[in-house]
């Protein structure tokens, strides 16, 4: 059974081909979507949170499915830098609203610290070039639950405030690790913050 199990998930913890994404120097395109943060429903809108600062917009495949919940941990653990940058964070999946509100309040994973958006027709994922892949079947998640949704490929946009993209992180262009998403996309906002890209 746990070789079943590792078989379903290991495709999930490393990046799905990709298409054409988006790039650096492209316009973001303006999206509102239904979010969850500490397992509370409510709407974020793109063109709202630029007008407070950068915001770096994180893809991933499925939430509870390794790579995923390390990345979600490594955003939670940094959201206090983020934060004190006025860079906000969005985590961007086809999960259904009602598997978010149970990732975003989980301690180990989001812990409430920042909103995750169902995308669940992937017309936002595919509005940045993503590629959008159909699940197999009788994928299951690491809590062993199904997965029925399709998956977007992990990659992660820093928007300046002008709607401009600045930096793209892929793990699949970039080979960077689910876990160094947080890092690198805090790096490449701070620029923003400090005035050294426009």
């Amino acid at each position: 059974m746990k070789t079943l199990l590792l078989a379903f998930l290991l495709p999930f913890s490393i990046a799905l081909p990709a298409l054409a994404a988006l790039k650096s120097g492209d316009s973001a395109p303006a999206f509102s979507a239904r979010v969850s943060v500490a397992g509370k429903e409510s709407t974020f809108s793109l063109a709202e949170a630029l007008q407070r600062g950068p915001v770096v917009v994180y893809f991933y495949p499925s939430a509870y499915t390794s790579g995923c919940n390390l990345e979600a941990h490594a955003f939670a653990t940094e959201m206090d830098a983020f934060s004190a940058a006025g860079i906000a964070v969005i985590g961007i999946s086809h999960d259904s609203i009602v598997r978010l509100n149970d990732f975003s309040a989980d301690p180990k994973y989001c812990a409430g610290k920042f909103p995750v958006a169902s995308d669940p027709d992937g017309a936002i994922a595919r509005s940045f070039g993503l590629a959008v892949t159909e699940a197999k079947p009788g994928a299951v998640d690491t809590r062993g639950q199904p997965i029925d949704h399709a998956f977007t490929e992990r990659t992660t946009f820093v928007i300046a405030p002008s709607g401009k993209i600045a930096a793209v992180i892929s793990s699949a262009d970039d080979h960077v690790a689910p876990s160094d998403h947080a890092a690198k996309s805090l790096v490449e906002a701070q620029k923003l913050t400090k005035g050294k890209v426009r």
